[in-house]
């Protein structure tokens, strides 16, 4: 059973749209990339898909990019933001839910794709009032795939080297009208994009797929808050030590850092995950 059946309030999931303008594009220090998923018989006509190392430190900055801190090799961006020069770019892509000023646009274009509960409204994660996308069937996943995916396709055309697509959950939040099957299919629709694209593709967020890590695709995990649900050593274990982990409370962060500080990659962020300058930003690492 999920040890999330109640949602955690701090769970990050959507970058806040007001933050992300006017940002500078940062620049940093070069990065020397792991080669560890070279399988040496792949078509060499294929890109290369080069998974981040496990001990590179991280920033998480799908709030709005900013300049990363010193000693900084890789980071988490979104998708309209451009990548940091010289490091390992991430790319955050809401796969699994709708922004909320982008519902005009499923409702207009897609209507059949946002989840409908008993009286034909979108179903909605409350929390960050984001609409779900239905994933139930494999007629809908396609469709999905193709939106979503052209999305994956800009991130390697701006130079990101992996993706995140957030809301793998979401079926935690549906009402019961979408199942983990459901999710994990539409996941490895995006794995095989984002591999056919050259990124690497991170697991983002819940245990409860960790076992179908390989069926899907993953090839590294972005952990939110799992020192507060001390499930940091699972996806350690599954991914061996290629993690990004997100905390956003000192407790949380200190814990995190005590138990797995010296496997994992460990970032304290604020909720907002605000970019440098901004009142409440917060940036730590261990």
């Amino acid at each position: 059973m999920s040890q999330h059946a109640v949602r955690p309030f701090l769970r990050r999931r959507s970058t806040l749209a007001a933050l992300a303008g006017g940002v500078a594009v940062a620049t940093g220090a070069g990065l020397l990339l792991s080669h560890a998923f070279g399988s040496g018989s792949a078509d060499e006509a294929a890109p290369e898909v080069v998974p981040p190392r496990a001990d590179v430190v991280f920033d998480y900055q799908i709030g709005g990019a900013y300049t990363p801190p010193a000693g900084v090799g890789a980071v988490s961006r979104d998708r309209g933001d451009e990548p940091a020069e010289g490091l390992y770019n991430v790319c955050y892509v809401n796969a699994f839910q709708a922004q909320p000023d982008a519902l005009g646009w499923w409702e207009k274009n897609n209507p059949d794709l946002l989840l409908r509960d008993g009286d034909g409204g979108p179903v909605k994660d409350e929390e960050w009032d984001e609409a779900l996308l239905d994933t139930s069937t494999a007629d809908k996943r396609t469709r999905l795939a193709d939106i979503v995916g052209a999305w994956v396709d800009g991130c390697a055309e701006s130079g990101f080297q992996a993706v995140e697509p957030d809301n793998l959950d979401s079926y935690e939040r549906s009402e019961g009208l979408l199942t983990r099957a459901h999710n994990a299919a539409f996941a490895k629709l995006m794995a095989d994009r984002a591999h056919a694209a050259g990124l690497a593709i991170g697991q983002k967020n819940t245990t409860d797929l960790l076992e179908r890590r390989e069926a899907i695709g993953f090839d590294f995990a972005v952990a939110e808050e799992c020192g507060r649900y001390d499930e940091c050593a699972d996806y350690a274990s599954a991914y061996g030590d290629r993690v990004f982990v997100v905390e956003y409370t000192d407790d949380d962060f200190a814990k995190a850092c005590s138990s797995m500080g010296a496997k994992v990659s460990m970032v304290r962020r604020d909720l907002d995950v605000r970019p440098a300058g901004r009142p409440g930003h917060v940036f730590r690492a261990c």
